[in-house]
């Protein structure tokens, strides 16, 4: 399998803005630690996680097609690179117009940690400080409700994922949380203080 350096310089070379690349940072910062958590292969559902929106930006698929742009034509290119059938599944799976089950441990985390990851990254630019340090579980409950904020962030999407993954919300967020905390100055996220 490709190392994470390959899949890092595959992800720049599809994906020039900034905050695709820190959504797939902290994608693969949650799905790596729900990885930690089952026991599973860090390695591999942290690779899935960077990578799964990395075709996005050249091919954004608006219209939802199942077998062309995001993220079918970026499956192509994970195979011709090496990179595994389970990965490959788990990212078609992530986006449900794809019409691919999500089956396995790492199809149904993939899918629940990137709307909310996404969310989160909202959550914490709108804190003064711009911090995920400042962001809290019951907040991010309550602001899920809001529909004016974040609205490009799928909020059923962010229910049914904790629902898959058999975790209550609250906890599943907060879990989220923590992994992103862990990586902040990446993602750009440790307070403007």
């Amino acid at each position: 399998m490709p190392t994470r350096d390959d899949a890092w310089k595959l992800l720049c070379e599809y994906t020039q803005s900034e905050s695709l690349r820190k959504h797939a940072l902290a994608v693969e910062a949650c799905t790596r630690a729900y990885a930690r958590k089952l026991g599973a292969d860090e390695d591999l559902w942290g690779l899935t996680a960077l990578l799964h929106d990395f075709d996005y930006e050249r091919w954004p698929n608006a219209a939802h097609h199942p077998t062309q742009e995001h993220p079918y034509e970026g499956s192509k290119i994970l195979r011709e690179h090496g990179y595994s059938e389970e990965m490959i599944h788990a990212i078609l799976g992530h986006a449900d117009y794809c019409g691919v089950a999500r089956v396995s441990p790492l199809d149904h985390t993939l899918f629940a940690c990137d709307e909310l990851a996404g969310f989160l990254t909202a959550c914490a630019l709108i804190k003064p400080t711009k911090s995920i340090h400042d962001v809290e579980a019951a907040s991010v409950k309550k602001k899920l409700k809001d529909k004016a904020f974040a609205r490009g962030v799928n909020r059923d999407d962010v229910y049914k994922g904790a629902e898959e993954l058999g975790v209550p919300l609250e906890e599943h967020i907060a879990f989220c949380i923590e992994a992103l905390r862990a990586i902040a100055p990446q993602l750009g996220l440790n307070g403007s203080s």
